[in-house]
């Protein structure tokens, strides 16, 4: 990842994904930015996360079909996505990336609204 900065461009880090475990068990997975990866299904297999937190935004991370399909082998229990709409480049929907998914997953999706707490 990249920082625009007076001097140009500097390096921001490698893009990281990360599972976190709460006291009692429950388990999200935040995939950062990212694009398909093998290790999805060892993800599902080991961790088996609760919550996904999966872009959709389809130019720097996974679009709508991509993500669906990453959900489609990580199997979480519900499903926010995000990394989307924030500008115009962005152009991933909830809706597309509903549209992809399996019956299974359809109403496990949690479309957050900037500002609305979810509860």
């Amino acid at each position: 990842s990249g920082i625009s900065g007076k001097n140009g461009m500097i390096t921001g880090g490698e893009a990281a994904g990360y599972i976190v475990e709460f006291e009692n068990g429950y388990k999200v997975y935040h995939t950062g930015d990212t694009g398909l990866m093998p290790f999805f299904d060892i993800v599902a297999d080991f961790y088996k996360p609760d919550l996904l937190l999966v872009p959709i935004g389809d130019h720097f991370t996974m679009g709508p079909k991509e993500a669906a399909y990453a959900v489609e082998h990580i199997k979480p229990k519900w499903i926010i996505p995000m990394h989307y709409g924030t500008f115009p480049i962005l152009r991933g929907t909830p809706e597309e990336f509903i549209k992809y998914l399996s019956k299974e997953y359809k109403n496990k999706v949690i479309v957050a609204k900037p500002g609305v707490p979810l509860r």
